[in-house]
């Protein structure tokens, strides 16, 4: 019988220059995917609310307060704390410093970037880790290259052309689930992708989950990911 996290931080405090203008004057998660009328942050709410999630904590800093007030105002479906960044902490401290906010910190919990526009089963991914009693678990993409590519054969003729094909590497897909005793484990400042991470990679205690295939990936870093979310979302009929 497994427990399922009910409690998740979104880090929500990038610039996202590369999405100017859209970002002049809001931070890159209140970014509205084309078509829904709704922020990137409100899609992900409702995404985890939907895998049981009842409580989040949203890590603010680009223009926080333009985040803040759209959370007070929104008809959210679960309770959501907001916390700024006093002075920059890096990747891994500005996720421990919103983990102190968790309401359990006993309990294991969830992570989301802030740019991530997703769904797939949290809760299988949750079972996943606790199979393999981890420390910590990334969710796993296959993103799709942005080129066509070309195919030879051994001689050197071209054989065939694949437009976007699959990356053959996975990348991390910015989801999470941690074991509570990860929260101690972060630096205070720093990243903790090239010091936790690495160190708990070594005890065989971080686990790669791949994302099911058919499940809807995207990170959202330019304007022509927003055109395609929304062209994909329509396509899939809404998010």
């Amino acid at each position: 019988m497994h427990t399922y996290p009910t409690q998740a931080v979104i880090l929500a405090g990038g610039q996202g220059s590369r999405l100017r203008p859209y970002t002049d004057d809001r931070p890159k998660p209140m970014v509205e995917i084309p078509g829904t009328g709704t922020p990137i942050i409100g899609h992900q709410l409702s995404w985890l609310a939907a895998e049981g999630v009842t409580d989040a904590v949203v890590s603010c800093g680009h223009l926080a307060e333009v985040l803040q007030e759209w959370l007070e105002s929104a008809v959210l479906p679960l309770r959501v704390t907001t916390v700024v960044e006093k002075e920059p902490l890096g990747r891994g401290g500005g996720l421990k410093y919103a983990a102190q906010r968790l309401p359990d910190p006993e309990r294991p919990w969830y992570a989301t970037n802030g740019d991530i526009w997703t769904r797939f089963s949290l809760r299988e991914m949750a079972a996943f880790h606790g199979e393999r009693d981890a420390t910590a678990t990334l969710a796993l993409a296959r993103p799709r290259i942005p080129w066509g590519a070309v195919e030879t054969d051994a001689f050197g003729h071209i054989t065939d052309f694949i437009e976007s094909p699959p990356s053959p590497y996975l990348i991390n897909a910015g989801v999470y689930v941690f074991s509570p005793a990860f929260t101690g484990m972060l630096p205070d400042r720093g990243d903790h992708e090239r010091t936790t991470f690495p160190r708990l990679a070594r005890e065989r205690r971080l686990a790669g989950y791949p994302l099911p295939h058919g499940a809807y990936w995207r990170a959202i870093d330019t304007a022509k990911d927003l055109t395609e979310a929304a062209r994909e979302l329509g396509a899939q009929g809404g998010g």
